[in-house]
């Protein structure tokens, strides 16, 4: 018997910069939840609801986002940094 079709998910990948200088990357968003006019903001809440639920596993406090710029964004370094300050 053939299987049935599954639904699949899209993702978006994204890097995340915390306030003590660490950076994750390809950090997984849904595409389905920046469809609107949030955007990268949603995809903020949205990983910040990740790192609290780690956080609640692991024992540890959560760390502070800083700055989240999609995976494979072209930004010269300088760039980078500034909008890393700029999200404070």
């Amino acid at each position: 018997m053939a299987r049935k079709p599954t639904k699949k998910t899209e993702f978006v990948l994204f890097d995340v910069i915390y306030e003590d200088g660490t950076q994750r990357s390809n950090r997984r968003v849904p595409a389905e939840a920046l469809t609107g006019i949030e955007g990268e903001a949603a995809a903020r809440a949205i990983i910040e609801g990740q790192d609290r639920e780690i956080a609640a596993k692991s024992g540890q406090a959560p760390l502070r986002i800083k700055s989240v710029l999609r995976t494979g964004a072209k930004l010269p370094e300088k760039e980078w940094k500034r909008r890393a300050l700029l999200s404070d």
